[in-house]
């Protein structure tokens, strides 16, 4: 384990000690267990100083699968290899190497190792892992798989079945087309699919996860997958569905992660996804501006006299923090959509330097930005859209204490406030779609009309003759 992961898995032991969250404990509850232990309201967490958030998403999902969840569960076998031949499980898969594709993520790892589990064979890698495959390794004490070059070299008539890809381009080029003899994946059938000289087994589905596919199959044939090949299910299934609010999302992803989170034993599954995705975080550069909004985003509600609604907080935690303002005109009309189409009163976005432990914050209207001049009150730039927030870190204990003080204090928008950004109808936000050109998988937002008004914003504040205001663009607003 390097040291950036021994770092992650002991901020991982360190909070769930603070927070009293034991994995592989007696309750888990299908992995909502400390979301329903601090419920506040219909859909509320509450934390220290009377501080209530809106449950995630995957808190809300695993919450509504529980029970499911826990019937599954019960019926199946308590031991692991409990034999099953009563439904079709391909012998032509036994002793196989299962192995994902090229610029390997985790969903291409863990399947693998899931596969391999459960049709009896070898799990391989077709290139290195990334940080977040390493950290969900790390975390459920899984041993780093083999490479299919060692392995070929070993067996070269071995015999391979492909997860997560079936296209010629994502396949290591060491594996011959005339090994394949299976193949499962969850993506379409488009140009340069494999073409093999005999019949092979096949199990598409359209499905959010190629490890949801793996997972179930687990289940409908009776057996229970061992708590670190559970774990890495669901891992991946998270990963892959951005948290289960990604497009690709279906209701077998959401009833898997249930599932499997009760198998591995999380009480919390917003603490793991939180942690793996602070794991993926430090590979920035590989990361699209709607994986980056969502990937730790938390909505908190406010009921008072001035100010009654629910504002999001992104946080992105990384050791590089240039490398995520490089990509700022492309994250703050991402901010403007997710604000939109959660129905927020307020985005913001900190951008925190854990090694520098400094922080700035993203300003992509001006609700947010006279919020934010209230609250923290430091050096803005970029056209009133980045804010410096100096040593403040955490937003729990710096930044969402402080808003909250604010409001209570009576703070309230402006009566005569310019329209922002926000003002769009949902039509004109586009759709996302995973990018197939993206040897990542990354899920990025097509056609949007908020592109244009950020994709010239200069990166300082130098020329006075540039400084203009964006926070409206009459040609956007409705209403």
């Amino acid at each position: 384990m390097d040291n950036s992961n021994k770092a992650a898995a002991a901020e991982l032991d360190a909070s769930k000690k603070k927070q009293k969250v034991q994995f592989h404990s007696d309750v888990h509850r299908a992995g909502a267990a400390e979301a329903l232990r601090l419920a506040s309201g219909d859909n509320g967490k509450k934390y220290d100083n009377d501080i209530v958030r809106k449950r995630t998403e995957v808190e809300e999902q695993v919450i509504a699968k529980e029970s499911d969840a826990e019937h599954i569960v019960k019926s199946l076998p308590k031991a692991t290899d409990v034999p099953k031949v009563d439904l079709f499980l391909p012998e032509i898969l036994k002793n196989s190497i299962f192995v994902g594709h090229v610029v390997t993520d985790l969903d291409s790892v863990a399947g693998a190792v899931g596969a391999a589990a459960l049709y009896g064979g070898t799990p391989a890698l077709a290139s290195k892992v990334n940080s977040e495959t390493q950290f969900a390794l790390d975390m459920w004490k899984v041993e780093l798989p083999r490479t299919i070059e060692e392995l070929l070299e070993e067996d070269p008539k071995a015999d391979v079945c492909l997860v997560d890809h079936q296209q010629t381009s994502q396949m290591n080029p060491i594996i011959s087309s005339d090994q394949i003899v299976g193949v499962i994946d969850h993506h379409a059938l488009q140009s340069k699919t494999i073409v093999t000289d005999k019949p092979i087994y096949i199990d598409i589905r359209p499905w959010g996860s190629m490890s949801t596919i793996v997972a179930h199959t687990f289940l409908t044939h009776g057996r229970r997958p061992s708590v670190s090949v559970a774990g890495m299910l669901l891992c991946a299934i998270l990963s892959d569905t951005l948290n289960l609010l990604g497009p690709t999302t279906t209701d077998w992803d959401r009833l898997m992660v249930a599932v499997l989170a009760e198998i591995a034993g999380v009480d919390d599954i917003q603490l793991l996804a939180s942690q793996q995705f602070k794991a993926k975080s430090r590979e920035l550069a590989s990361m699209s501006a709607v994986a980056l909004v969502n990937g730790d985003q938390k909505t908190f509600s406010f009921n008072s006299p001035g100010f009654s609604g629910d504002i999001g907080f992104a946080v992105v935690e990384t050791t590089d923090d240039d490398a995520i303002l490089d990509k700022f005109n492309e994250l703050l009309p991402e901010l403007v959509a997710c604000k939109k189409e959660k129905g927020l009163s307020c985005i913001f976005m900190a951008i925190v330097n854990i090694v520098k432990l400094k922080s700035c914050l993203l300003l992509c209207g001006p609700t947010e930005k006279h919020m934010a001049i209230e609250a923290f009150g430091g050096d803005i730039s970029r056209m009133g859209k980045l804010m410096d927030l100096g040593n403040r870190v955490s937003r729990k204990k710096d930044f969402i204490p402080v808003i909250t003080r604010v409001i209570k204090a009576g703070w309230s928008k402006p009566s005569d406030m310019r329209r922002g950004m926000s003002t769009v109808s949902l039509s004109q936000l586009g759709h996302l779609e995973i990018d197939p050109n993206d040897p990542f998988g990354n899920v990025k937002r097509i056609g949007s009309s908020l592109d244009s008004t950020f994709k010239n914003l200069p990166a300082d504040d130098d020329d006075e003759e540039k400084k203009i205001d964006i926070d409206i663009d009459e040609s956007l607003v409705i209403g």
